[in-house]
């Protein structure tokens, strides 16, 4: 009966193969409702976004480094109105730093580790044959895809784009120009989010194979399921926002404008002439905008770092042919932290006089959520002891992540204290230590991903030497861009100055970091180019590989490389738990979950 059974499921597949076969191009490759293919496309598109803000960055270390002197080589491209000259003008600045902060977050790291990675990876992980809802993802993939477009319009509207800071704040955020597309492409992207949140929770509730009960689910859907409530949960609050802040923008509201407002030192009673109609002056509340924004953008950092973790979680036990240690300790880590990132938000806002009970809360809330991220760093950490470690380029990555994740979060304690914030808040110290968190740390995660599943999207291996190359100069400039910062801040520089604070005496002894800071990124741009040869040349010229080239434990690897329509030739079934690897006893050092007992 059972090879009758098999015979089925393999005769109903290849019918299914057969269907798809029929697709045309756009509807196949471009308005594709493929999970594979959607995956795809996500993390072509973001790691395009991520190139573009990184590239803004390296254009404001020049301005930092050499204040006042014109641009080489673009300068003469960025127009009369942004760098007459060459030479860069502070609103230019000012649009550089607002959409590169927005671009690599909503448009980069968070697309590629939820959007890329999630859809491609998750449903293979629980043995789906698709998402539950294929139309709502390739929705959610155009959604964000147009919002992306939006943003980057904005670069070429009259007045230039947004130059309030990725965060926006009112009133400047109101009456300065460019802010209109900024929220209409928030208002973008957040609809992608919250549909491909509710798909993703369906999708691992309803569809999880045979024997895949909730224990034996990999760390990587723990991740990205719990990621999916904190998208669903806290994206409302900012998309509510973005509409009344453009309402006050092109309706004459007043949501987020306080009365008495004095531009140009006159007080506004209206402000005509910004976006497209009249501004209104007064009864607004500017801080209600920091609440609803920081209620979601503090869970927000939970959302680029949790599939960070899932990822590296997937690497190393994989590289270190162990067992994760502490697995039930992570899961339910990873729940409370998702739990108390909805809680913490004020801590952002120590400075607009909340009083000391409030201020209390937050910064107990703030030390509680630390405990969780340590659970789990000691969990990967303690996986290595006595381990065998492969030292492959995936396994580089998710290694140099364990301590920059570590840094970055130690140099975040001070911050979630009043007494310390005061002092170090919109300093060089918290771009620091927000870049520690979330460029060697979870860009490094989403590396060593890129490197680990390529051979199941392709078929092919990525080159190591290359990988390498690429792993070692990203790894040492990358902390000559960010620690020089930690320094900058604690001597009291402060950020979003398009000059460097070259104006400030305090300064004087510090504003030789920013060309040290300077040379680093520049070259670290530069160690992109082995990993961007890497991997546009192994798509199609990469050693071929087998269903499983890292003989590993999970269900993805029981698919072909790269898999078909419906993903599996034969219904899958799960045996175990999904890190069984050198189990006493066992004929070989892996034993995959789709592997039936041996009698």
């Amino acid at each position: 009966m059972d090879n009758v059974a098999t015979l089925g499921t393999a005769a109903h597949e290849h019918a299914h193969d057969h269907a798809h076969e029929e697709l045309g191009f756009w509807r196949k490759y471009v308005f594709s409702q493929d999970h594979k293919v959607i995956g795809i496309q996500y993390a072509f598109t973001s790691l395009l976004f991520l190139l573009f803000g990184f590239g803004l960055m390296m254009v404001m270390r020049y301005q930092l480094a050499y204040p006042g002197s014109p641009i080489p080589l673009i300068g003469n491209w960025l127009g009369s109105a942004n760098a007459p000259g060459g030479i860069m003008l502070p609103e230019f600045y000012n649009q550089l730093g607002a959409m590169h902060g927005t671009i690599m977050v909503f448009l980069g790291v968070v697309p590629l580790a939820v959007g890329g990675f999630g859809n491609f990876v998750m449903p293979l992980q629980i043995g789906a044959p698709d998402m539950a809802f294929p139309k709502l993802n390739m929705m959610s993939y155009w959604v964000y895809f147009v919002g992306g477009v939006v943003m980057l319009v904005s670069f070429f509207m009259t007045g230039g784009a947004a130059q309030s800071g990725w965060t926006s704040y009112p009133p400047l955020a109101v009456i300065s120009p460019g802010q209109t597309m900024w929220l209409i492409g928030m208002i973008f992207l957040i609809t992608s989010s919250l549909l491909g949140s509710v798909n993703f929770i369906v999708t691992i509730v309803q569809l999880r194979a045979r024997g895949l009960t909730w224990m034996r689910l990999p760390f990587f859907v723990w991740a990205q399921f719990v990621t999916s409530f904190l998208l669903l949960l806290a994206f409302p609050p900012l998309e509510a926002a973005g509409v009344m802040q453009l309402m006050d923008r092109v309706a004459g509201t007043s949501f987020f404008m306080p009365s008495g407002l004095v531009v140009s030192n006159q007080v506004a009673t209206s402000l005509t002439g910004v976006a497209t109609g009249a501004v209104g002056s007064g009864g607004g509340n500017p801080l209600l905008w920091q609440h609803l924004f920081w209620f979601l953008a503090h869970p927000e950092v939970y959302v680029l770092i949790l599939p960070a973790m899932g990822i590296v979680s997937e690497v190393i036990a994989n590289n270190t042919r162990k067992p994760l240690w502490g697995y039930r300790a992570l899961v339910y880590s990873v729940g409370f932290l998702g739990f108390m990132s909805f809680i913490v938000w004020a801590h952002h806002m120590f400075m607009t006089g909340m009083g000391t009970t409030m201020s209390a809360f937050f910064q107990t809330t703030t030390m509680i959520i630390s405990i969780p991220s340590v659970v789990i760093l000691t969990a990967l950490l303690l996986s290595l002891w006595g381990a065998s470690i492969r030292f492959t380029t995936p396994m580089l990555f998710a290694l140099a992540f364990l301590p920059m994740f570590g840094i970055g979060g130690l140099t975040g304690l001070p911050l979630g204290l009043a007494p310390s914030d005061i002092h170090l808040h919109d300093t060089y110290y918290v771009i620091g230590h927000f870049h520690y968190v979330v460029a060697p740390g979870t860009i490094f995660a989403l590396f060593a991903g890129i490197y680990y599943w390529f051979p199941k999207a392709t078929g092919r291996q990525m080159n190591e030497l290359l990988g390498r190359i690429h792993f070692w100069g990203s790894f040492v400039c990358i902390n000559l861009v960010f620690a020089p910062m930690l320094i900058q801040g604690l001597g009291g520089m402060n950020r979003r100055l398009y000059d460097g604070g070259m104006q400030y005496a305090l300064n004087a002894d510090l504003l030789k970091w920013n060309v040290v800071i300077g040379m680093a990124a520049w070259t670290l741009g530069l160690f992109q180019l082995p990993f961007i040869i890497n991997f546009i040349m192994s798509i199609k010229w990469g050693k071929p590989v087998d269903n499983n080239p890292w003989e590993a434990t999970t269900l993805e690897w029981s698919a072909p490389s790269p898999p078909g329509h419906g993903n599996f030739l034969t219904e899958p079934v799960v045996y175990r738990g999904p890190y069984e690897y050198s189990v006493p006893g066992a004929a070989q050092d892996f034993t995959p979950q789709f592997e039936p007992e041996r009698a």
